[in-house]
């Protein structure tokens, strides 16, 4: 069996087996893995988050983050589901960011038969919670590894891992294009990518609320609430990435709150309120309390509740390999469209 620590590409690396080691993390050089090295990737120069403050928010998130959230459960449920779709098992995965805590909850059932798990964050506090949560558990026998690193630079080794899962967390990288052609790298041939990341459709009612608000008592506007992809963009990235096999598919989350502010603080607990990097962060309490009462003037329910949309994509590829399906040449088929419509009809 190889050590763990071939998998990453400093010489400098340390792995962390739970339960065996009194060292929690690993943590390494991340430059040598830059995309700038790639000419199909953008100019990852461009800064439209701030990582140090996102960084800064997941450090908060993870203390304040609940033992268990329905909204990231599901979402990682849904998102591991894919492994019982298929046939071969992934024995080392990567868990990039994100839902960590969720992603291992749901894996702890068996699924892809994972034996080793590398878990890695920007965020040493969130990967201490996991660890703490994991060693709580101890229900399962797969091999934890915990890494200090940015999903734009990723530390790991060419071909050496089985899976690569993100669970909402690749939506906050600057240079998203690159870090998927990163995770493609790390794959063995026929390595599978399982990514979910939040739509343009998510938290719609509070950009509207927000906007009006703004517009009342500021006279203009200010982005309080950060760009996200669009589902015709997903399938353009994993073909961009160079996965074969590419597959999107969306789900609609409606969560259901007391108030507005009660869904700012779950923002705030799962480490996902605005980190644009050219961002007033002032936000005036009158427009605050404005954008709240508008909120719930708009969108609250007969009980009172007001809803608050979460728009998942769901992205799946592959790593190419010999033994994949590939599409016939174009020409070879041996039925005409027009013998199938006169089969079935029109």
């Amino acid at each position: 069996m190889r050590a763990l620590s071939s998998l990453f590409r400093t010489s400098t690396s340390c792995s962390a087996r739970r339960r065996t080691t009194k060292q929690p993390f690993a943590a390494f050089s991340l430059a040598p893995f830059s995309t700038h090295n790639y000419d199909d990737t953008q100019n990852s120069k461009v800064k439209i988050f701030d990582r140090q403050l996102k960084r800064t928010q997941r450090d908060r998130a993870a203390w304040l983050m609940p033992s268990k959230d329905p909204l990231l459960d599901n979402v990682a449920d849904n998102l591991l589901d894919r492994l019982q779709d298929c046939k071969k098992n992934f024995p080392t995965a990567l868990c990039l960011g994100g839902s960590l805590q969720a992603i291992r909850r749901s894996l702890s059932s068996g699924r892809g038969a994972i034996e080793k798990l590398i878990m890695m964050d920007a965020s040493y506090e969130m990967l201490q919670v996991c660890k703490n949560a994991a060693d709580v558990s101890n229900n399962d026998n797969i091999e934890s590894v915990y890494v200090v690193g940015d999903e734009e630079f990723l530390p790991i080794k060419e071909s050496s891992v089985d899976l690569v899962i993100s669970c909402l967390g690749l939506h906050w990288t600057n240079d998203l294009p690159g870090a998927m052609i990163q995770s493609r790298l790390a794959l063995k041939p026929d390595g599978l990518f399982l990514a979910a990341i939040l739509g343009g459709e998510t938290l719609k009612e509070l950009r509207i609320a927000c906007t009006m608000a703004q517009m009342e008592r500021d006279g203009g506007i200010s982005p309080r609430i950060s760009p996200l992809a669009q589902v015709r963009d997903a399938g353009n990235l994993l073909t961009r990435a160079a996965f074969t096999l590419p597959s999107v598919d969306v789900d609609e989350y409606v969560v259901k709150y007391e108030s507005a502010l009660e869904l700012i603080e779950h923002l705030r607990a799962m480490g996902e309120t605005n980190a644009l990097f050219q961002m007033n962060t002032v936000l005036k309490r009158d427009t605050a309390v404005a954008t709240a009462a508008i909120y719930d003037s708009m969108f609250a329910a007969e009980d009172g509740t007001v809803p608050a949309t979460f728009q998942v994509i769901y992205m799946t590829g592959w790593r190419e390999h010999p033994s994949q399906q590939k599409a016939k040449r174009r020409g070879s088929a041996t039925i005409s469209f027009k013998d199938i419509q006169k089969q079935f009809g029109s």
